[in-house]
């Protein structure tokens, strides 16, 4: 804390006391028929200068260090547009012309690379999803996002966590395969991540290892997602969602200065809840009903127009009645859907806590970012909870030990210089440190009732009781350049460095109902060190300022651990595994023509893992044995199309295909080894393809009243969702759409989602337990902005 405030003091002290010329830059924002655009946001990327257009459209920054830069500007009904622009000493006045959403596509900005720049001319495969677009989709949780993105499935084992795979790297363990930035803050594990969404302002996933640049589990890509912050201007939304199984959504939001060019507060909320879809036969309840809320708060400080400070505030608390809405197989899931038959009810107790302090200081010289960030998870059953997934007395899982256990804890700092936006060198670079602590005592209870015998104990009314604290701390050194050789070439390489230390402390308990505990496995401890280089290399050909080609190699991987303590005694706790290594290459194409009506992006790819981490869970304790088993060849093509042939039609098309196998993969089962080479990677389906079609009509007026129709189509091919390749989901079709009307103020629609009521598995379990897709749903949809 000290350094960074020592850092701080110098950059203002830097602020103060160099001289150098300051320009201004104004101008003013219209439509095609020359009428101002009030209210359109307009914003120099990679500063701290961001402005409303007044009633007249006009809009003016002061203070501009002479230079180069890129202006982003935006407005509800309009297609966003970025423009190179070049202020000189004496300042620089813009007419900017927007044209309408229904004429043309968004040009979209992206921070994938650290610093914002447009994601056309981004050598590496990008999927984004504006505000609208996230609204279009009715997007509330990051499960939602499967096959929008391709080569994209996310899935939920029924316990509100999103596991997510892309391109055949998927997630297997608490270390995901796919990281989750959410404002700028690394979201460590499933534990502390939160995968509702609320307001977003766009999301991007990034396809592919991007190791250098987001360091550890980014081995299959990442997710980035915005969320709105606080200007000048006076805003907010409330919306009203209902719908059927007793589905409801309140949420609230506004946005305000408290001083004017100073302070800015940012508040926003969202309640929901549903009856659940399934059914416990065992007593003739709804089974998994919950709610939720969800708060996201800023506060940002503009101490100067290059140096700003956002606080940043998330909690989530959710309360589910049924987590884990598991059958005993696949086909008993799909021959009575959505029904369970458990004796072990409980509530589940879900509560994260995150937090961000973020300094942006944008010079002439230099930008800095400093990311500070606090993260803590509680999730815990109030009762036992069904271990069997059957109405007998077999097996319960017992982690209610009170407030010092299963508490999740992670601080992450990070530092990062970048070259400044006024730069006019043709050398783009970014470097920076990271770092984190990571703190996880859990302690769980695999209690053994009468019926016992059931599920092969030889005992009964007992508890085995494992505990394991897990506490790790890491640091990394990275650095990117970017090299333009002339217009037409550009050259990107980079470098991580990353160093882990992990410790993990075990003890075993067996405790017979109504008697004190006897310790089986004394307090025990193990630890590791990991490290991992990860470069990446590419280069770009700009045919044209709208037709891009690029090739690139770039590395991630998932970080190395230790095992967990489980009763199983063929699993010795305390096994060190390696990390595991992803090595990515691809070729692509970005393209947009017709004035930008028509966006067509390709690529193909070819990724290889090594080391792979194969995880084996351990019934009936539900601990996940990860052990170096495997290697992994993944290969496939994307394609990403987007056109809006006449005014007020848009189609979307997203289709991808991945071809993942073990090339060499050897497990354990009871006590032997199989070898299972030349098996399909799990949790990947071989084809993901997405087809959206809407068309908005509008009516003449001041309110541009839209009558909105829409519909889409998703596919997903052939999965397994076990090693052996013996549980599989064939390829299936959902089909959603929505209707309504549509203002720049208010919207009104109709929606309806799996509307052939398609009974999928979603997710299952190596052992069997299987967790099906959502059914059949429809509702209505209200909200207004102001």
């Amino acid at each position: 804390m000290k350094k960074t405030l020592t850092l701080l003091v110098l950059i203002l002290f830097a602020v103060v006391v160099k001289g150098q010329t300051l320009a201004t830059l104004s101008g003013t924002v219209t439509d095609d028929k020359t009428q101002p655009i009030p209210g359109a946001s307009v914003y120099l990327l990679n500063t701290n200068y961001h402005a409303i257009a007044d009633k007249s459209g006009k809009f003016l920054f002061r203070g501009l260090s002479a230079g180069n830069y890129t202006i982003h500007i935006s407005a509800v009904g309009y297609a966003a547009k970025s423009q190179e622009i070049t202020v000189g000493s004496n300042g620089q006045l813009l007419s900017i012309q927007l044209k309408d959403a229904g004429n043309q596509l968004d040009e979209v900005t992206v921070t994938a690379q650290k610093y914002e720049e447009d994601a056309q001319r981004v050598p590496s495969s990008i999927s984004t999803l504006s505000a609208k677009q996230v609204r279009d989709y009715r997007l509330s949780d990051l499960k939602d996002l499967t096959a929008i993105a391709p080569n994209l499935n996310s899935a939920g084992p029924g316990d509100n966590r999103t596991v997510s795979g892309i391109r055949g790297i998927v997630t297997t363990s608490y270390d995901p395969a796919v990281a989750t930035y959410v404002d700028g803050v690394n979201q460590y594990g499933l534990d502390t991540y939160i995968p509702q969404l609320l307001d977003v302002e766009r999301i991007e996933v990034l396809r592919g290892p991007q190791g250098t640049l987001y360091g550890r589990n980014a081995t299959g890509g990442v997710i980035n997602i915005i969320t709105k912050q606080p200007t000048n201007t006076v805003s907010g939304f409330a919306g009203l969602d209902f719908g059927n199984y007793g589905q409801q959504r309140y949420s609230l939001g506004l946005r305000t200065p408290l001083i004017k060019d100073r302070l800015f507060l940012g508040v926003a909320g969202i309640y929901s809840a549903f009856n659940g879809f399934y059914t416990n036969t065992f007593n003739n309840s709804h089974f998994d009903k919950q709610h939720f809320f969800l708060g996201n708060y800023y506060l940002k400080f503009l101490a100067t127009s290059k140096l700003a400070l956002t606080l940043n505030v998330k909690n989530y608390n959710n309360r589910n009645n049924g987590a884990f809405a598991l059958a005993g197989s696949p086909d008993e899931a799909l021959t009575n859907p959505y029904k369970v038959d458990q004796n072990a009810t409980t509530t589940m107790i879900d509560n994260t806590f995150n937090t961000s302090l973020a300094l942006n200081y944008a010079g002439s010289d230099f930008n800095f970012t400093s990311q500070s960030s606090y993260q803590v998870n509680n999730r815990y059953y109030t009762t036992p909870i069904d271990g069997d997934f059957s109405p007998i007395d077999g097996v319960s899982i017992v982690n209610n030990y009170g407030g010092n256990w299963n508490k999740v804890k992670t601080g992450i700092q990070e530092f990062r210089f970048t070259s400044p936006a006024s730069s006019t060198s043709a050398l783009k670079w970014t470097a920076g440190t990271y770092g984190f602590y990571h703190y996880a005592p859990n302690r769980v209870g695999t209690h053994f009732g009468a019926d016992a015998a059931a599920v092969g104990s030889p005992m009964t009314d007992f508890t085995s009781i494992n505990t394991n604290t897990d506490r790790n701390f890491g640091l990394a050194v990275y650095g990117q350049l970017t090299y333009a050789i002339n217009e037409e070439w550009d050259v990107t390489a980079g470098l991580r460095y990353d160093y882990e230390h992990k410790k993990e402390s075990v003890k075993g308990e067996f405790q017979p109902d109504g008697q004190d505990a006897i310790v089986t496995q004394g307090d025990t401890s193990s630890k590791a060190n990991f490290k991992a280089f990860s470069p990446k290399l590419s280069i770009a050909y700009h045919l044209s300022a709208n037709n891009n080609l690029y090739a690139s190699y770039s590395r991630g991987f998932r970080a190395g651990g230790i095992t967990e303590l489980s009763s199983d005694p063929s699993q010795p706790p305390l096994y060190t595994f390696k990390p595991e290594y992803s090595n990515n290459y691809e070729i692509g194409s970005k393209n947009s023509f017709l004035d930008n009506k028509l966006r067509v992006n390709v690529a193909v790819f070819y990724t290889r893992v090594t080391d792979a981490q194969v995880p084996t869970l351990i019934l009936p304790d539900a601990i996940t044995v990860t052990k170096n088993a495997g290697k992994l060849n993944s290969k496939g093509a994307e394609l990403e199309l987007s056109a809006t042939p006449v005014k007020g039609l848009l189609f979307d098309y997203n289709f991808g295909y991945t071809h993942a196998r073990y090339t060499s993969l050897a497990v354990g089962n009871n006590g032997e080894v199989v070898d299972l080479k030349g098996n399909k990677q799990i949790y990947t389906p071989d084809v993901t393809s997405m087809l959206a079609a809407q068309y908005a009509y509008e009516l003449s007026g001041p309110q541009r009243v839209k009558l909105v129709a829409r519909g889409e189509w998703r596919y997903l091919g052939n999965q397994y969702f076990d090693l052996a390749n013996k549980i599989e989901q064939k390829a299936y079709s959902k089909f959603n759409a929505r209707i309504g009307v549509d203002t720049k103020s208010f919207s009104l629609f109709f929606w309806e989602s799996n509307i052939g009521n398609k009974k999928y598995i979603d997710y299952a379990y190596d052992f069997g337990a299987s967790h099906l897709g959502n059914p059949r749903t429809y509702g209505v949809s209200l909200s207004t902005n102001f």
